[in-house]
């Protein structure tokens, strides 16, 4: 027996916001249309491209179409992502909507190809959003379930541009990156058994400390320098290009390219590598790793967005906390975000997977440091943290200038977390030299000795650095180091 209500019951499998495009668009067949359709929307989901055979019932329309969804690209950005789906899907079939409006006035093939070339201009401009947020978060935000709609007031927001102009820099900021990684206590799966305790290596088999050594590769793929004379055609600028076709001017080009004086794009590329360092002192302690299965801990960030972090040191630490947030979204890791100038000057922010996590990261990207600095607050807030269950594994990274201090009463009480709990204390210092609010906080302090290339809105050029080591003041008033940072001051000295 017939269904009774065919070729309505397919629109049972599709999406709901499919229903009334499917059902209204006048492309081909409704029963076919709305059949193909959910063929459309799960190969789609696949980020493969749907056979020419599912079209519709117009398929004069339809191979036009798809040949058009392939060269953009299209099938890869909406794997395994249903709205950025729905969206390709609700405009295709709008456009086909459209080629019946340019008839009589365009013969069918004329209307089909002015329908293509009006999808294509569009998805042109759309795919060109979507990739830009896809080049700035990079595991950040739950991408798959976000809306590219929901997405369009993000993207024309001040917030948004001043994101993508912290996340450029993030390319030359490699050894805080290498940092941020290794953020964080290794803790055991649940049901592991226990490790065996470690054992102290030979002498001979002990590592040896490492540096990061700087190549810079001429014409390599990296930053753009600038423009040069050169005959490497694929690195030639467009106003070059233009003159090949040209009736006269095809004789200037071939001329300059037997002469080498094309203007050509000149780039650099930076390979760092890890090269033993002999002038650095070697772990007496090193012991063999453990076998355990293990993974990393959640991460507790403090931000200092005091006035004294202006400019560069600015720059510097909203491209740390982008990388942290890539970090733990990429290895499902807790991050709690805690930024802090004067007294009562302290924002909480738990950034999560979603539109939420996203607003709140822009929302410190797009702010001002301002103000003074006490830490006194925030820290009393991490130690609050780190005794709850969530947060007991949490490592605190700190990112400041230093121009801070902290009373004995609450040194004590993060010595008892150290203790009790495992904290260890990272600090990023955006200065040239140590202070002794860093020393008496941190377990280890990680100086960025160029922070002064970070100044404007591109990095500079590496130039000179006036501080020739960040411990001046162990080095000319050890009198002032109290015990706790004399004994900080020490290790940085022997790593």
């Amino acid at each position: 027996m017939r269904d009774l209500d065919a070729p309505y019951d397919r629109l049972q499998a599709l999406p709901r916001d499919l229903w009334l495009p499917g059902l209204v668009s006048a492309a081909g067949d409704c029963g076919q249309r709305l059949h193909d359709l959910r063929l459309w929307n799960k190969a789609l989901l696949r980020g493969e491209l749907p056979d020419a055979a599912w079209d519709f019932g117009d398929p004069q329309a339809l191979h036009v179409l798809r040949t058009v969804v392939g060269e953009l690209g299209l099938p890869a950005l909406c794997h395994a992502s249903p709205p950025m789906v729905l969206q390709v899907l609700r405009t295709l079939l709008w456009h086909l909507d459209r080629i019946p409006d340019h008839q009589p006035r365009l013969p069918r093939d004329a209307a089909i190809a002015a329908a293509s070339d009006a999808f294509h201009a569009e998805w042109s401009v759309e795919r060109a959003g979507w990739e830009a947020v896809l080049a700035l978060l990079q595991g950040l935000g739950d991408l798959p379930n976000m809306r590219r709609d929901e997405m369009q007031g993000h993207l024309n927001s001040r917030e948004w541009h001043e994101a993508l102009r912290i996340a450029a820099l993030l390319p030359h900021l490699r050894p805080l990156a290498e940092l941020i990684r290794r953020l964080g206590r290794a803790e055991a799966h649940p049901g592991q058994p226990p490790a065996p305790q470690p054992q102290a290596l030979p002498r001979a088999a002990r590592a040896q400390p490492v540096t990061l050594r700087e190549t810079r590769l001429g014409d390599g793929p990296g930053e753009l320098k600038g423009i040069r004379n050169s005959d490497r055609i694929e690195r030639m600028l467009s106003s070059e290009a233009l003159q090949i076709r040209h009736a006269v001017l095809h004789k200037l080009w071939r001329a300059r390219l037997a002469e080498s004086r094309l203007l050509t794009y000149e780039s650099e590329a930076v390979l760092l590598e890890a090269v033993p360092d002999p002038a650095a002192r070697r772990h007496p302690q090193a012991v063999q790793p453990s076998l355990q299965s293990l993974q990393r801990g959640p991460m507790l960030v403090c931000v200092d967005t005091s006035g004294s972090m202006r400019g560069a040191p600015e720059n510097i630490a909203k491209a740390v906390v982008l990388e942290v947030l890539r970090v733990a979204q990429r290895e499902q890791r807790a991050c709690h975000l805690i930024a802090f100038g004067g007294p009562g000057e302290i924002i909480e922010a738990k950034l999560e997977l979603g539109r939420d996590g996203l607003c709140k990261l822009l929302d410190f990207i797009g702010s001002s440091f301002d103000g003074g600095t006490d830490l006194q607050a925030p820290l009393e807030r991490v130690v609050e943290l780190v005794h709850g269950e969530r947060w007991q594994s949490a490592d605190l990274l700190i990112v400041s200038d230093g121009e801070f201090g902290c009373t004995t009463a609450m040194l004590q009480r993060l010595d008892q977390a150290k203790a009790q709990l495992g904290l260890r204390v990272q600090g990023v210092l955006l200065g040239d030299r140590e202070t002794i609010g860093l020393l008496e906080t941190c377990d280890q302090i990680h100086r960025q000795s160029d922070w002064r290339r970070f100044a404007g809105a591109t990095p500079q050029r590496e130039g000179f650095v006036p501080v020739h080591t960040p411990s001046l003041t162990a080095l000319y008033f050890p009198g002032a180091l109290s015990e706790r940072a004399a004994r900080t001051a020490a290790r940085q000295g022997n790593a």
